[in-house]
């Protein structure tokens, strides 16, 4: 109860500063709109040349690109300072977090907020609806396959991080191995070969982060939402 009052009471705080300088703010959310919007154009002009792509046509990477940016999104509006956290502890700024009675990775992860995330969250939502109309019966549960993409993000977002433990300035490595995760998550994993398709379910775990929970909204399993769901609380927890 204590972590979930510090988490929204974050979340009100860092809304409210936004809410400041709301020109700034929307103007954020309208640019990583429209950013999200171009790269999906590129599979637009794809797929008028080539219709399917090893079993993916444009409504099924539609819906790819609405699980990755909702929990992308939705990652970095509650845990804005997952990418930091690697320069935090290189630089010694974890002891501020250390001395307060909260628990201190939380803190930590939510004392921030990413303002143009909401752009993220926000085409997320969209895209879907305009991929599959005549399936808004799907929306909870894209919503948390979305929120289940978010966790696994955050999560290896800290693990990565968390290397400045031991090898001191992990900034640059921990930034390029998240930038690897979401770069390939906006792929289907099946147009990988082999030994690539191994590294993104285990090193770089984005088909957890996008091509697995997307399938499951065009051909459902319990079986892989199971596997999932366990991936997601291995990493997490």
């Amino acid at each position: 109860m204590k972590t979930a009052r510090l988490i929204l009471g974050y979340l009100r705080h860092n809304l409210m500063s936004a809410m400041a300088y709301r020109g700034a703010f929307v103007m954020q959310v309208i640019g990583m709109m429209l950013n999200n919007a171009m790269l999906l154009f590129f599979w637009w002009v794809l797929f008028n040349r080539l219709p399917n792509l090893r079993g993916w046509d444009m409504a099924k990477v539609m819906t790819l690109y609405g699980v990755v940016t909702v929990g992308y999104g939705a990652a970095n509006i509650v845990c804005g300072n997952m990418f930091r956290v690697a320069r935090v502890i290189a630089s010694g700024d974890l002891d501020y977090y250390l001395a307060l009675p909260a628990d201190p990775l939380v803190h930590l992860l939510v004392s921030r907020m990413s303002l143009s995330a909401w752009g993220d969250l926000f085409f997320g939502l969209v895209v879907f609806l305009l991929a599959a109309p005549a399936q808004w019966a799907n929306l909870p549960l894209f919503l948390l396959l979305g929120l289940i993409a978010g966790l696994v993000l955050v999560a290896f977002s800290v693990l990565v991080g968390s290397l400045a433990f031991w090898v001191g300035n992990a900034d640059n490595l921990a930034t390029q191995a998240v930038n690897a995760l979401i770069t390939f998550s906006i792929y289907p994993v099946e147009i990988f070969p082999g030994a690539v398709r191994l590294l993104l379910y285990t090193l770089i775990p984005a088909a957890f982060f996008g091509s697995i929970p997307a399938a499951l909204l065009s051909d459902f399993s319990w079986e892989r939402l199971a596997i999932l769901v366990a991936f997601t609380a291995g990493i997490t927890l």
